[in-house]
C-alpha cells in the first residue's frame, strides 16, 4: 500500500501501480473511463481527493454575471458533495453570499488537487440544492474533524454551537466528473482521455 503524508495523499513513486492494481479488482479501469463519466468518482484518484484535507475549490457564477471561486470545506456523502456555510451565528455579520447567487443560477463546479508532482486533480460538474439547517449539520461537524483534527474539531465546533446558529447546507449533486494523474490519465491536449 502506498505511504500517506499527512494531508492524506501519496508520497511514494509506486502509487501508479498500486491504484492500477486496486481499480482492477473492483471492476473499475480508469484509463478507459472518459472525462464526464460518474464512474471516477469511484477510482482510488478521487477517493483520495475526496477524503484528503485539501479544500474545494468551488467556482459559481455571482448575481453579477461575473464567475467566483473560493476554497471551502466540503464532506463527501457519496452521493453529493456537501459545503454547509453559514446563514447566521452570533459571529457571523451575515449569510454568506454566495447563497442569493446560488439560488439563482445553481450551476456550479469544483475541483480537489494536490500541489505535488505528478498533480493528481477530481473536476465535478453538477447543480447545487440549498437546506437551511438550525445548528450545525452532521456534515460541517465530519469536515470540521478531517480538517482540524478530533480535539481542534470540538473546541471548534462547540464555540460556534450556539443558539441562534444556522446554517445552509450547499449541496453539489454531480452530473460530470474528471480526473487527471498525469500518470494513467492525461488531459487531452497531451494526448490523454477527452
Amino acid at each position: 500500500m502506498p505511504e500517506l503524508s499527512a494531508a492524506g495523499i501519496t508520497t511514494n513513486a509506486g502509487r501508479g501501480a498500486w491504484c492500477r492494481q486496486r481499480n482492477r479488482k473492483v471492476g473499475l479501469e480508469p484509463m478507459t473511463l472518459k472525462q464526464g463519466d460518474l464512474r471516477l468518482l469511484e477510482t482510488d484518484v478521487a477517493r483520495r481527493l475526496l477524503s484528503s484535507r485539501i479544500p474545494a475549490r468551488f467556482a459559481y457564477v455571482a448575481a453579477d454575471g461575473t464567475p467566483r471561486v473560493l476554497a471551502t470545506w466540503f464532506t463527501w456523502t457519496g452521493a453529493v458533495l456537501a459545503m454547509p456555510t453559514f446563514l447566521a451565528a452570533p459571529h457571523v455579520r451575515h449569510a454568506a453570499g454566495r447563497l442569493r447567487a446560488l439560488r439563482a443560477n445553481p450551476a456550479a463546479a469544483v475541483t480537489i488537487d494536490t500541489d505535488t508532482f505528478p498533480p493528481e486533480v477530481l473536476t465535478v460538474r453538477g447543480r447545487v440544492e440549498i437546506t437551511e439547517v438550525e445548528g450545525i449539520p452532521a456534515e460541517y461537524a465530519s469536515a470540521a474533524r478531517r480538517y482540524l483534527g478530533d480535539e481542534a474539531a470540538r473546541a471548534y465546533l462547540a464555540q460556534i454551537d450556539q443558539p441562534g446558529t444556522r446554517m445552509a447546507s450547499i449541496d453539489l449533486h454531480p452530473a460530470w466528473a474528471g480526473v487527471l494523474d498525469f500518470e494513467s490519465r492525461l488531459p487531452s491536449a497531451l494526448g490523454g482521455i477527452s
